[in-house]
């Protein structure tokens, strides 16, 4: 007999307090009553994991990487347990299991590592046991025997690879925001929530700032063609589905939304000789720093036969990024290294751009109206992405959000 299994998972705001939990853990159950077997993926309760981290910095400014991951995954088991409380407390049977009960393994260094497998034969023998399964997202066990996480955001992740495992007929992704917007609506306040969006989009949209969705979920939801569907935990609504776009829409230009991202800043070095190797060993040295970088853009070489590289970066990698862009630097005569916090990057996500420059000419033409100058440049066929000054950042979303049509309609 085919199962028909649903995977649920509640982040963070949407198990914030008890009655927040109780309201998740009814509609767990009330899955359960329309014939699925219901496994849950659970965050931390509200700021937990935040409240964590600010502790062990207490303590060491420093964490252990090791210690840290063990004191994060007790916010996860906190969430878990008081769930399954709230399932039986209404009438329906639970089992909380942790990351590493529940079959997930995981590779590479404490608070980053990836997902390697998941086994889940004790789930499936609890779901077939009439269980509700509450698993703690964000966590699995490493190869050494310890329980490391998966980097923030992880929960994301552990939900939709389960339910790629399970073969899952449904995954909800319940959260605080009714779905995918045009927009973040807290800056546009006419923006659109998208009944859906390609997986291709959405992964543009969290590399760009948008915080709905973890981006390595995203990858693993295309590769094993899990639909996701991101709904509000708090209020009735369709939300947005996350699925493959039907062929016939594939080659039409089109803006689907725009994004921000202020937690990035701007990294450059200045004065590079112009020969070969040289990118190779700026890049490789912020490599050997594990700092993760985007929109790389190189100047064209001076009459001097010298030019700059600039790199976008996170804000908490900003210091470890300069170190090591320091001392390649150095090494390779450049004049140093420049750091510019005040930067906002501002991306038009959609398909088909490359073969339609006019989705590019539209996007520069508002902002030069606006007298915004723009920092850097990239794009590809799904976007185009610039950087602003931050004290322009509000103004250059609504005026492009504005530009491309995207408001709400009727």
């Amino acid at each position: 007999m085919k199962r028909r299994i649903a995977v649920l998972k509640f982040g963070g705001t949407s198990v914030a307090d008890p009655e927040k939990i109780s309201r998740a853990a009814e509609r767990a159950v009330a899955m359960r009553k329309q014939g699925f077997q219901v496994a849950v993926v659970v965050s931390a309760p509200g700021e937990m994991t935040d409240e964590l981290i600010g502790l062990a910095r207490r303590m060491a400014p420093e964490p252990d990487p090791r210690e840290l991951d063990h004191l994060m995954s007790t916010g996860e088991i906190v969430g878990i347990s008081l769930f399954c409380m709230a399932c039986r407390a209404q009438g329906s049977p639970a089992v909380s299991l942790s990351g590493p009960q529940a079959g997930f393994r995981c590779e590479g260094p404490p608070t980053v590592s990836t997902i390697k497998s998941i086994r889940p034969k004790r789930i499936h023998a609890e779901l077939d046991a009439g269980r509700i399964v509450a698993v703690a997202g964000f966590q699995a066990l490493a190869p050494n025997g310890d329980t490391a996480t998966l980097g923030r955001g992880g929960s994301d992740l552990s939900a939709v690879a389960l339910a790629a495992v399970l073969k899952a007929e449904r995954c909800e992704i319940f959260t605080d925001v009714k779905g995918v917007y045009t927009a973040d609506p807290r800056v546009v306040p006419d923006a659109r929530k998208l009944e859906r969006v390609s997986y291709e989009e959405m992964l543009e949209l969290s590399g760009a700032g948008a915080q709905v969705m973890l981006a390595r979920s995203i990858e693993v939801a295309q590769r094993y063609g899990v639909r996701l569907h991101v709904r509000s935990a708090f209020q009735p609504g369709v939300g947005t589905w996350i699925e493959e776009v039907p062929e016939d829409t594939m080659e039409k230009a089109h803006v689907s939304s725009i994004a921000h991202d202020n937690g990035e800043v701007r990294l450059t070095v200045a004065g590079l000789p112009d020969r070969p190797g040289v990118a190779a060993t700026v890049i490789a040295a912020l490599a050997e720093g594990g700092v993760p970088i985007d929109m790389i853009v190189q100047s064209s070489a001076t009459v001097k036969g010298v030019n700059d590289i600039s790199f976008m970066c996170p804000r908490d990698s900003a210091r470890k990024a300069k170190a090591s862009l320091a001392a390649a630097a150095k090494k390779l005569g450049a004049r140093g290294v420049d750091l510019q916090e005040g930067v906002v990057k501002i991306t038009a996500v959609g398909t088909g751009f490359r073969r339609s420059p006019k989705v590019a000419a539209l996007m520069f033409s508002t902002l030069a109206k606006a007298k915004i100058n723009i920092e850097m440049i990239t794009t590809s066929d799904l976007k185009v992405c610039c950087v602003v000054s931050t004290e322009h950042a509000d103004v250059a979303l609504r005026a492009l959000h504005k530009a491309f049509g995207l408001g709400r309609r009727g």
